[in-house]
């Protein structure tokens, strides 16, 4: 039986969640600059609900730019306008919305969850077939679980579980946390879109922190010693 120890993660990427959708041509003017100068793995679609054709035909503006720049594009909810839509799976807000997407996504598509208020429902949500696990999203009251509770849960299941696990940062401080805990993405929305720099400085502002953390980490540092990032002296590529 070998001793060698278990390989390392590789560093967390990002997840991009869009703001939320209606007329897409202004983000579609500004995706591939964006996916270009960050490390972005993925690319949440948030859409304003309106009639489904409608839905489908922003899905198919969004997708080629997402996905020539090498990224995936999932549907937040709405699974129904994945395949229709071009687009590489959903995001499902729990355990019963994962269950009923699985047979339409399974085995092409990604089907990813959030809404996992308990490890229970962590285990479960593994067990059953998801591609990743979102720790740390807003509740429907807007209430979401503390930095530390969050980087806990990350910790625990990256320690145990193969699935990877995803943290929803909603600062430059959790992003860094959180890929110190050992999230594989960090998903970031309105931190990137809402920076009075423009969402392009910011998104290379969290890649960069959040390659830092992995690296302290790695090298067997505790990355909560290291400079933290902040708005003033972020962590910036060399």
């Amino acid at each position: 039986m070998s001793n060698k120890p278990p390989s390392p993660r590789p560093a967390p990427r990002l997840y991009l969640a869009t703001p939320v959708v209606d007329d897409p041509a202004a983000l579609v003017a500004k995706l591939p600059g964006l996916l270009a100068a960050a490390d972005v793995a993925a690319v949440l679609l948030r859409l304003k609900e309106t009639d489904q054709r409608t839905m489908i035909t922003r899905v198919k503006t969004l997708a080629p730019p997402v996905q020539k720049a090498g990224a995936a594009l999932l549907v937040d909810g709405h699974a129904e306008l994945v395949a229709r839509g071009g687009a590489d799976g959903a995001h499902l807000p729990g355990i019963a919305a994962l269950k009923e997407a699985l047979p339409s996504l399974k085995p092409d598509r990604i089907a990813g969850v959030g809404g996992l208020t308990t490890r229970h429902h962590s285990m479960d949500a593994g067990e059953i077939g998801a591609d990743y696990l979102l720790f740390g999203e807003p509740d429907a009251k807007g209430q979401r679980p503390s930095s530390q509770a969050i980087a806990e849960r990350l910790d625990w299941w990256a320690e145990l579980f193969e699935p990877p696990c995803v943290g929803f940062a909603v600062s430059l401080e959790e992003a860094y946390d959180f890929a110190a805990a050992g999230a594989d993405f960090v998903l970031v929305g309105d931190l990137v879109w809402a920076d009075p720099r423009g969402p392009k400085a910011a998104l290379v502002e969290v890649d960069a922190a959040i390659k830092k953390a992995h690296a302290a980490a790695t090298a067997g540092q505790d990355p909560a010693s290291q400079d933290p990032p902040s708005k003033e002296h972020g962590s910036r590529p060399t």
